[in-house]
């Protein structure tokens, strides 16, 4: 369990999965975490969970020795504004998406040690997929640390900071189209007479048992792709379906289109 203090400004979706796993994965423990929000229900619910509510964002800098920015774009000049020069000397982790390490360092009072990374909501149940600048100042001892908190919720993959905003559309966005997907599997499987229930549950179980095989037994998407395509069989029908529908590269144009707008945060 890490024993450094832990801040964290923002308790919103990202910000609060992020908590939320650490702590449910026994990482972190809740005495050890000082949290502030402007908003009075993510406080409630940062109280829920038994952490230290902070008075502002100086107050979470002061006690902490490793602070999460996860804020809103739009509201991180204000949110490092309000530490005033409690940053400086300390460790910050940014998820802020499309504020570059470099503007970063130009909102704060001080020169803290900055680590870069792109998260995903699935981190609530320990499968979030986690993109860590590896241009960063931390100390050995401090990567560790952010090490241990994102590897015990998800994976982690080391990629320089210009590829960020690419790890931003993928893993950051990712979530959402892959629920567009099971969606439409779903309403797939209702127009052929399935109960809504059942075709949500077998949609998003396939999409889950897929994965896993993907990255448990190392198959390539091709090769599984093909072990389901039988000769003249109904998979084959389907895939047909789908390249007719252009779904490569409407998918490809997805993440270069959410690619393209982090780079303009």
């Amino acid at each position: 369990m890490i024993t450094k203090k832990i801040g964290i400004i923002g308790c919103g979706n990202m910000g609060g999965a992020i908590l939320y796993g650490a702590l449910e994965s026994g990482v972190l423990a809740k005495e050890n975490v000082y949290v502030y929000d402007i908003n009075p229900a993510m406080m409630d619910k940062a109280k829920g969970w038994g952490v230290n509510l902070a008075e502002d964002d100086e107050d979470v800098c002061a006690k902490s020795d490793i602070i999460l920015l996860a804020v809103k774009p739009q509201n991180a000049a204000e949110a490092l504004a309000q530490c005033k020069k409690a940053l400086d000397g300390k460790a910050m982790m940014s998820i802020v998406a499309g504020v570059t390490v470099e503007r970063l360092h130009n909102m704060i009072d001080g020169i803290p040690r900055i680590l870069r990374l792109l998260p995903n909501t699935p981190a609530m149940v320990f499968e979030g997929a986690f993109a860590i600048c590896s241009d960063n100042d931390f100390t050995a001892e401090e990567l560790e640390i952010a090490k241990a908190i994102y590897g015990a919720i998800g994976i982690i993959e080391m990629i320089p900071e210009h590829l960020i905003d690419a790890a931003c559309a993928l893993n950051g966005g990712g979530p959402a189209f892959v629920a567009m997907f099971i969606e439409a599997m779903a309403d797939g499987g209702v127009k052929q007479g399935l109960p809504r229930s059942t075709a949500y549950r077998l949609a998003a179980q396939t999409c889950l048992g897929t994965a896993k095989m993907i990255l448990e037994q190392g198959i390539h998407p091709g090769a599984l792709k093909d072990m389901v395509t039988s000769p003249g069989g109904t998979t084959i029908e389907g895939c047909e379906a789908l390249e007719r529908g252009g779904m490569r590269g409407a998918v490809i144009d997805c993440i270069n289109k959410a690619a393209e707008k982090s780079k303009k945060l």
